[in-house]
């Protein structure tokens, strides 16, 4: 194992991020009480792997081995901070812990109990989601801002500020009782949907920053509905993931070219995971409280009952996206709901739709807006308006197969008149 590679050690560096960044973090900060001290002390540890691995050999337990580094670097920290009687003694604490065999020790998984910590009323409600994406999932503060239609300084500076108030408001690390956990749940979930869909917007897994998030938010869609087995929202959320993922083989043909949803091929869907999420609609419509994820669910419900039928009903998605826009009026809603009006009442009656969005600042630069408006203008024959927003959405496009899909569809437009 020694005199690895450096692609070599490089490589089981970032497995080991994905697969145990949340849960080392947590895991620090539940003993540490300071989570930018945390997140400091596991970057030394994975910035030291990656400069003693090549020499040394990746370890069998590498999450042991980070963790070991990290505490280390905590105990220095604190040990150059801290001089008074009462520091020494928390130094101490510290040194015993660091003590423990790491190749025999369970590392407890304290990542349900840091997503509520974030999602504590004392902490800023528009910054609650983006916190636990950063603490649990590792996300830069500029992958967060995109996802959250705000700049990448003011999301920095609100999450630096969240982080501060856990450690001064000294707010445990617990999962809330049961009459303190709706207040917070809303945050949590959205965060767990926000770490899904940018797994879900990588669908061949071609990019390290992405792998695996998609299958990270279903796992804690589960646990969070396993913890709240009558919430209908934690339920919605889960059937919404899920029925999303079945479709993922059906994304990418052979060629690994982009496939819309219209155009995908039935057999491909996982009808399995399709029948669960059923099942967790039914049960959370059962309880008789709507949510947003639950009509989210509901019009992938109904995109997936194309395969039962034949067709898909454009006037159901049409409603419920009315409703939605009610209960979760985001620009994102609007735009799928103009889709729909379109495919239901003809391209004019959606290109009206979305031109009252026009003024909404934050879709200038969003890729959704820009494809939808120049497939509208493309379909009433406006060739030039619908060139110009294919190419602002071309411009927009990170997915390689999803810029060559918007390519074609320019270059298939029609001559003007």
């Amino acid at each position: 194992m020694r005199g690895q590679q450096p692609d070599t050690v490089r490589a089981a560096a970032e497995t080991a991020a994905r697969q145990s960044y949340g849960k080392l973090v947590a895991y620090l900060v539940a003993r540490m009480r300071d989570v930018t001290g945390a997140e400091d002390a596991l970057a030394d540890a994975f910035a030291a792997a990656l400069e003693r691995w090549p020499q040394t050999g990746v370890p069998g337990k590498p999450e042991a081995w980070l963790l070991a580094v990290a505490r280390r670097r905590r105990v220095d920290a604190v040990r150059r901070q801290l001089t008074s009687e009462a520091s020494r003694d928390h130094l101490r604490l510290i040194a015993e812990e660091m003590a423990v065999r790491m190749a025999d020790e369970d590392l407890p998984d304290e990542r349900l109990r840091l997503m509520f910590a974030c999602a504590h009323p004392a902490i800023e409600a528009g910054v609650r989601a983006p916190l636990i994406l950063q603490t649990i999932l590792g996300f830069d503060a500029a992958t967060i801002a995109s996802a959250f239609l705000v700049s990448p300084a003011t999301m920095s500076q609100r999450l630096v500020r969240a982080k501060t108030r856990i450690r001064e408001a000294g707010i445990p690390l617990r999962v809330p009782e049961r009459t303190e956990l709706g207040e917070r749940l809303d945050a949590v979930l959205e965060a767990i949907y926000a770490a899904f869909a940018e797994g879900w917007s990588d669908p061949a897994g071609t990019e390290t920053r992405r792998r695996n998030l998609a299958t990270e938010g279903i796992w804690l869609g589960r646990l969070v509905a396993s913890l709240m087995p009558d919430e209908p929202e934690a339920l919605g959320l889960l059937a919404l993931m899920l029925f999303a993922e079945a479709r993922r083989a059906a994304r990418r043909n052979a060629a690994g070219d982009y496939v819309p949803l219209a155009e995908q091929e039935l057999a491909l869907w996982d009808g399995a995971l399709i029948d669960e999420a059923e099942t967790l609609l039914r049960r959370a419509a059962a309880k008789g409280v709507v949510g947003r994820y639950q009509l989210e669910a509901a019009v992938q419900s109904a995109h997936t009952a194309r395969r039962l039928t034949g067709r898909t009903d454009w006037v159901a998605i049409r409603h419920l996206y009315d409703a939605l826009s009610v209960i979760a009026g985001s620009p994102v809603v609007s735009i799928n709901r103009a889709v729909a009006i379109a495919e239901a009442e003809g391209a004019a009656a959606g290109l009206s739709a979305l031109d009252q969005l026009g003024d909404d600042k934050r879709l200038a630069d969003y890729q959704p807006y820009w494809a939808a408006r120049a497939g509208l203008l493309g379909r009433l024959g406006k060739t030039l308006e619908a060139a110009a927003a294919y190419d602002r959405a071309i411009g927009l496009e990170r997915d390689p197969a999803v810029r060559r899909f918007l390519q074609e569809r320019r270059a298939g437009l029609t001559a003007e008149g």
